[in-house]
């Protein structure tokens, strides 16, 4: 990362901090790293500010944003007080990847929530955390890349998409995926699958139940849309998302997959680990073993400058971490077969 840092990158140190919560505070825009993508912030009671996000990106002005605070004071600050449901995912998961819908206070700009009453609020951990709390306001924060584009594991990804904001490089994310959605009225149900598994938010709240997918390819269903009058109620869930410059086709049978490649021998196989073996003369990216590796590792892998006209990739069972790997390659995908 050294030899190819930009000029707006910057090493963390007390100094860097420093400038960049002050730049928050005057409305400017500070791209940092929380524990599952980097983000793209502004001080969330700043319309001005927020609004600087949303030209940046691309943004549509019906996707709402996230708004990061660094503890329950300043969550007062942006929405109601949580209902019992909420506070006990609070204890038990933040700070963390966990996102709640809350009602918001009417001092939060609209824009932040395009429109809607609620609000989707976290606590981060770690830097992102240090960052809000030294800057003294609420951070609304979507992931730091152009609209559309795969979400930033990197500062050198960000980089990329903003070369003229301040970045803060805290090194790769832990997780590589962002964080998990909740809405708890009228029950609770995850409206976008993340980085915390819907098995291990049911032991804090039986019978969470999860929304219809939205993405553009998505397959499955459920009891509950992620839009509410035409706005998205999660930010993440409305449009194209997290596209690679070259076509990405989802095989859904590993038969698929290995008929395809012997068809096109150009073409650059995105594989776990244990399965780059089953193609000793094509082009391969490992991902990893586990389900966290592969989640920590799809993104960069998305952006990858490795060699292939095309992209391929096999689908991973749908359970645990394994949901939100095929949520985020269902909405990638050119085509699924």
């Amino acid at each position: 990362m050294a030899a190819r840092r930009r000029k707006n990158v910057h090493s963390v140190d007390t100094r860097s901090l420093h400038e960049a919560a002050a730049l928050l505070r005057r409305g400017e825009l500070v791209a940092f790293p929380t524990e599952t993508v980097y983000g793209l912030g502004a001080n969330a009671l700043d319309a001005k500010a927020v609004a600087k996000i949303f030209e940046a990106k691309g943004r549509p002005q019906d996707n709402p944003v996230i708004v990061h605070v660094s503890d329950l004071r300043m969550l007062r600050k942006v929405a109601d007080p949580p209902p019992p449901r909420a506070r006990a995912l609070i204890a038990r998961f933040w700070p963390g990847p966990l996102t709640l819908l809350l009602s918001k206070k009417s001092s939060l700009p609209s824009s932040v929530t395009a429109g809607l009453d609620t609000v989707a609020v976290r606590m981060p951990q770690g830097l992102a955390r240090d960052l809000i709390r030294l800057a003294g306001v609420p951070v609304a924060a979507p992931s730091a890349n152009l609209s559309g584009r795969p979400s930033p594991t990197t500062a050198l990804h960000v980089a990329e998409d903003f070369p003229d904001v301040f970045v803060l490089d805290g090194g790769p994310t832990k997780h590589g995926v962002e964080s998990t959605v909740i809405a708890l009225e009228p029950f609770p149900v995850v409206l976008r699958q993340g980085a915390l598994s819907e098995e291990s938010l049911r032991k804090t709240i039986p019978g969470l139940r999860h929304a219809a997918s939205t993405g553009r390819l998505a397959s499955g269903g459920g009891p509950f849309s992620s839009k509410v009058n035409g706005a998205a109620a999660s930010p993440g869930t409305k449009y194209t998302h997290y596209a690679p410059t070259r076509p990405l086709t989802l095989f859904l049978r590993k038969s698929s997959l290995l008929a395809y490649v012997r068809a096109h021998p150009k073409a650059l196989v995105l594989c776990p680990t244990p399965l780059a073996p089953l193609f000793p003369k094509q082009r391969t990216l490992a991902l990893g073993s586990s389900p966290e590796e592969i989640a920590r590792a799809l993104f960069a892998a998305l952006r990858t400058r490795r060699r292939g006209s095309e992209l391929l990739v096999l689908a991973v069972p749908r359970r645990g971490l394994g949901r939100t790997i095929m949520d985020r390659l269902e909405r990638a995908a050119t085509r699924i077969v």
